[in-house]
This record gives structure tokens, sequence and C-alpha cells, in this order.
């Protein structure tokens, strides 16, 4: 999933970067409002961890012009100011959560997925396809019980195919969504990515097909 950081304040944005890239998460830096914006009308993100206090353009006008622009990208807001009209404020913007600094870098991680998997329709963090429990919270995945052992790369590239079931995907937007903008990525990224993911998806429910001239597909069988 393709993440953009706002954040001025640079070691605070080096931490958060640093662990969700290491959860497998694509994410990019913006480290001010106008560098955000144009990161934001060239991109396409599934979230957006904005912080309020910026420099130049601030995040809450950031997130006005987002809204008003009809771009329903859920936006985690960052502030330092907790009190409760400040919050309805933000929340009233157009902001679908909120985190007040200082704070604990997995109540972030929490925050993330509850935002990513609502913006899927997954009700809860575990979910089964037919024989495989995808468990987004525990960043775990299994086959009839047994564990697979995926990188983080692979595991967000299986949460991006179960997100999608039925839906063919490019390999240009699997390439956007897996790696950051100073991630440079060989062209056949994603070919490898998918083979080593099929071959420890052998006997799931969920299978990858390639759909000649366009990308991959996942579908979920019922005979597994």
């Amino acid at each position: 999933m393709r993440i953009l950081m706002v954040e001025d304040t640079e070691d605070l944005a080096d931490a958060v970067v640093r662990r969700l890239r290491h959860l497998g998460y694509a994410v990019d830096w913006a480290p001010d409002g106008e560098a955000a914006e144009e990161l934001l009308a060239q991109e396409t993100y599934q979230l957006v961890i904005l912080d309020i206090m910026l420099p130049g353009v601030d995040g809450q006008t950031i997130l006005t012009k987002l809204r008003r622009r009809r771009d329903h990208t859920p936006v985690l807001v960052v502030t330092a100011r907790s009190q409760v009209n400040v919050k309805v404020d933000l929340l009233d913007l157009g902001a679908d959560d909120f985190i007040v600094k200082p704070f604990d870098l997995r109540e972030l991680e929490a925050r993330c997925r509850a935002l990513l998997r609502r913006s899927h329709g997954m009700a809860s963090s575990a979910t089964r396809f037919g024989n495989l429990l995808f468990d987004m919270a525990a960043k775990r995945a299994s086959v009839d019980g047994q564990a697979l052992d995926l990188s983080g790369r692979e595991f967000r590239l299986l949460e991006l195919f179960l997100t999608n079931l039925n839906s063919v995907m490019g390999k240009d937007d699997l390439l956007n969504r897996l790696f950051s903008l100073d991630q440079p990525a060989a062209p056949n990224a994603i070919e490898l990515y998918v083979s080593r993911l099929r071959k420890k998806l052998e006997g799931a429910s969920v299978e990858i097909r390639t759909v000649r001239g366009l990308g991959y597909v996942a579908e979920v069988s019922a005979e597994r």
C-alpha cells in the first residue's frame, strides 16, 4: 500500500518511514505543505499521514483542498493538540482519524491498518478466503493452519490482491503501490514477486492468474 507521510520534523518522519517500510509499505515523505501538494497531485496514495503544523501550507489547508476536490483518500492527522474541540474540528474537515504527539509507533501502525482495512471494506483484521487466513494486525497469512513464510513486500503484495479480488491489476499499478519514489525497482520486479508468491500459495484457495497484456487477477477457488 502506498502511503504519504507529511511531517516537517525529520527525525520523526524518518522513524515512521523506516518502521512502515520495514512492514512492507511503500512510503513517500513530504517535509512541508508545498511538497505534499505536489505529490498528491502527481501520485496515488491509499493513506495520508498528515501533520497539521507545517511550514508554508499547513495540514488543515491540505486536508480542506483534498476533500473539496472529492478525494476520499483516508487521512490520519497528526497533531500536538489534544483538546476535544481541535479533534472535532479536524474530523469535521474530513479527517478519518487522528493521533496526538508524542505517540507510540505501534499505535500509529494500528491506526494505519484500521484505516486501510476500512477503505477496503474489511470489518476485522483477520479475514478468511477459503482455506487462506489473512491477518493484517499479526502480519501473518496461513493456509490450512500452516503459516506462510512471507517477506514484508510479499505480504503487502498478497494484501493488494486480496483487497482487489477479481479485479485485474496492472504491473505498473502494483509497482507504484509496492515501491516508494526513492526505491527504484527493476523492470521485472513485479514478475519476480508474483512468481515467489504463487509458489508460497500452492494449495491455497487463492489463485493469481496472469491476464495477458493487462496484468494479474486474484480469485478464490471454491474447490480448495
